[in-house]
């Protein structure tokens, strides 16, 4: 089944000042915690200083797995917090993010009635299995024509309930997404992770992890990793 909300599963892993915050000690304790390997994942826009951006445009200090663009330096998986564009990373996922949903506004919820979310159908499978079972309770939550349009227009509609709750919710929730992703290790080795599968469950955790990497100084260090 699909999972909701994400492309992939990515783990923010964050180092404290002077800790070994390469691509192996990222690895490291992605495995430690989560029992699972993973490749890094370039998903940080890389800042250029005002007046010396013509020179850090094409230094790699400081990032990880840094990718280029006619020679200049664009995005890394990681590196030094102060290096990152977080602020540009947040931006681009939320510009993208508002045109999905003003796509989906256009042509999906002006033509056609509300419809019940996936959690809705996965709660009455989980609740009675041999009720409803889940390949059945998928069929039931596709034939609605709100997904089917949305499937049409290539979206996401295990989405449907973000959607459903206006463009202020989905946009802020994938800007979250963008800086995140599904789970965050701290400094000092803690997991953050949602509570439970819901939307609900989701946006609060991804509020906590926001505010603790908000919290960091700019002289720490992060690395994106996807999980295989």
């Amino acid at each position: 089944m699909p999972t909701p909300l994400f492309d992939q599963v990515v783990v923010t892993v964050c180092f404290a000042p002077g800790e070994d915050a390469d691509w192996f000690a990222a690895s490291e304790k992605v495995n430690d915690l989560l029992h699972a390997d993973g490749t890094p994942a370039r998903r940080y826009h890389v800042r250029h200083r005002r007046l010396i951006g013509w020179l850090t445009r094409f230094l790699g200090y400081y990032l990880l797995d840094a990718a280029r663009r006619f020679g200049a330096v664009t995005m890394a998986a990681g590196g030094r917090k102060g290096r990152l564009d977080l602020t540009g990373t947040a931006a681009k996922a939320a510009h993208h993010a508002a045109l999905r949903w003003r796509t989906w506004n256009t042509h999906i919820a002006a033509t056609t009635r509300p419809a019940h979310p996936w959690e809705d159908y996965l709660a009455q499978h989980n609740a009675d299995p041999t009720k409803l079972r889940l390949a059945e309770a998928r069929r039931r939550f596709e034939q609605q024509p709100r997904v089917l349009a949305m499937l049409a227009h290539h979206l996401d509609p295990y989405e449907l309930s973000v959607y459903q709750a206006g463009e202020a919710t989905y946009v802020g929730l994938h800007w979250r997404i963008a800086l995140i992703g599904n789970a965050l290790i701290t400094t000092d080795g803690r997991l953050l992770i949602p509570t439970s599968d819901s939307v609900a469950d989701r946006i609060r955790f991804l509020n906590e992890a926001c505010a603790y990497l908000c919290s960091l100084r700019s002289s720490a260090r992060l690395c994106a990793v996807a999980i295989a």
